[in-house]
């Protein structure tokens, strides 16, 4: 009788991995479980590779706490395993090293063929980014930990050597350990990004969050806002990057940065924001910039997906388009096998045992998400210099829109608006409002359909005020 019923188990068993069970865009036995004793915090899906005929998956615990998850291989047919090369860790780093053939993911390093490899020393570390070699790209890899170390590995030989630790080299603020989250290597430079968010940094007294550079001498910081990613194009047949476009994500109080580097030359652009729930140091595993398909770019950011240009003309940014909105958890998308496929940090051990799935659809699917909204602008209650434009913000994509205006002068404030509908830097003027001093605030409707790419304000005299947009 127990032979029978361990027969009929396995020929359950069997069924159910060769036909397995889809609820919507989900397959329940593709899910991330940690062990509900002893993982004390989340558990995701921290980045996904297409390789070796594959769809490659790395888990992820907060502070390398827990156990049970590790390297992922998933079948055409939906069968997957954990791979024996496995290490539990803080993992969200994956690149492609075309020169040698092999993908890197967490800690390992993957062959045409499927066969894996593990760089002890970095198994040890929470990883964020993984990036080109400005010297030796035919050999080395940057590997940036969350902690801030930025290690050159060889990708033969496996022999690791830390370069620095970024908490001396970035002027952190003392007794506050940064949170690094992306990094890319393009037009001569390494570009790093953390991301550390309190309510400190929130009020001002506090600047935590890091946008930094390394020319291969020294290092230089861009911001001191928090940053979660930087990305750009790379070329798939040298292995090396594209020396026009970069970009790199984070945020401020009042909105979401966007930095574009061009032809070695940074500008800035602000967007909105789709929520308020990214604006923490721990809730933003993991906004990503990926190539989803051929030349196409998606960026995810506060809870709105864009549509990207890969590319720059002119050195500016058009094209920026406003997909959806969405109040999930993505570390990672890609296309595998015609798919769609997000990854998730969904469940953590608040609510009961840490655990995350994988999401299949198409691309257009992203449409029936949320519409697209949120808020933002160049200013919050801050010193605004008479006669100096602010950052170009994004206008476009949005059904009705509002802004805000406000100051707190003695004196009536003039709120000079100009839009660029070309999105190259013709400016042209829109509307002047002036503000009384009585009233301290104004507001202006656009009219339904107006759109123009950018908008960016000016004021006439100096003042603490706000610029704020509204967006539904």
């Amino acid at each position: 009788m127990k032979s029978i019923l361990i027969l009929l188990s396995l020929t359950v068993l069997l069924v159910a991995q060769k036909n397995p069970v889809r609820v919507g865009n989900v397959f329940p036995h593709l899910t991330v479980h940690a062990d509900g004793i002893g993982s004390i915090s989340e558990t995701g899906i921290g980045a996904l590779i297409p390789w070796a005929n594959k769809l490659w998956a790395v888990g992820y615990v907060a502070h390398i706490q827990g156990s049970n998850i590790g390297l992922y291989e998933i079948d055409e047919d939906m069968t997957w395993r954990l791979h024996p090369e496995s290490v539990t860790g803080t993992f969200a780093n994956r690149l492609v090293h075309w020169e040698s053939g092999q993908a890197i993911i967490g800690p390992h390093l993957i062959d045409p063929d499927g066969l894996v490899r593990t760089i002890p020393e970095m198994a040890k570390y929470r990883l964020a980014a993984t990036m080109r070699h400005l010297f030796d790209p035919e050999n080395k890899v940057y590997f940036l930990t969350m902690e801030g170390f930025l290690w050159e590995v060889d990708v033969n030989s496996l022999e690791s050597k830390q370069l620095f630790d970024l908490n001396i080299e970035l002027d952190f603020p003392e007794g506050r350990p940064p949170h690094f989250k992306g990094g890319f290597t393009a037009q001569g430079r390494v570009v790093v990004a953390a991301n550390r968010y309190w309510e400190e940094d929130f009020l001002g007294t506090v600047q935590g969050g890091r946008l930094a550079e390394w020319d291969g001498e020294s290092w230089t910081i861009l911001e001191k806002f928090p940053f979660v990613e930087v990305s750009g194009k790379q070329n798939p047949r040298t292995g090396k990057a594209y020396g026009n476009t970069l970009y790199a994500t984070g945020w401020s109080k009042s909105s979401v940065i966007l930095r574009v580097l061009h032809a070695g030359q940074w500008k800035r652009y602000l967007l909105p924001k789709a929520s308020h729930s990214f604006d923490h140091a721990w809730n933003t595993e993991w906004m990503r910039i990926r190539e989803v398909q051929t030349e196409r770019y998606l960026m995810d950011v506060h809870g709105m997906f864009y549509d990207l240009p890969a590319l720059v003309y002119d050195g500016w940014v058009w094209g920026i388009r406003p997909v959806c909105t969405h109040l999930r958890i993505i570390p990672d998308f890609v296309f595998w096998r015609g798919l769609f496929v997000l990854a998730g940090d969904q469940t953590d051990n608040a609510v009961g045992q840490p655990q995350s799935g994988l999401w299949f659809g198409n691309i257009d699917d992203l449409w029936s998400f949320g519409k697209p909204g949120g808020w933002g602008g160049p200013w919050w209650e801050e010193p605004i210099d008479a006669g100096e434009f602010s950052d170009p913000f994004l206008l476009t994509g949005f059904d009705k829109k509002v802004v805000h205006l406000a100051h707190n002068s003695t004196d009536s404030v003039t709120f000079t608006i100009q839009v660029d509908f070309l999105g190259n830097g013709t400016w042209k003027h829109y509307t002047s409002i002036t503000v009384s001093p009585e009233t301290g605030y104004a507001h202006h409707e656009f009219t339904d359909g107006f759109s123009a790419h950018w908008v960016r304000v000016k004021v006439n005299r100096d003042c603490v005020g706000s610029v704020y947009f509204i967006y539904h």
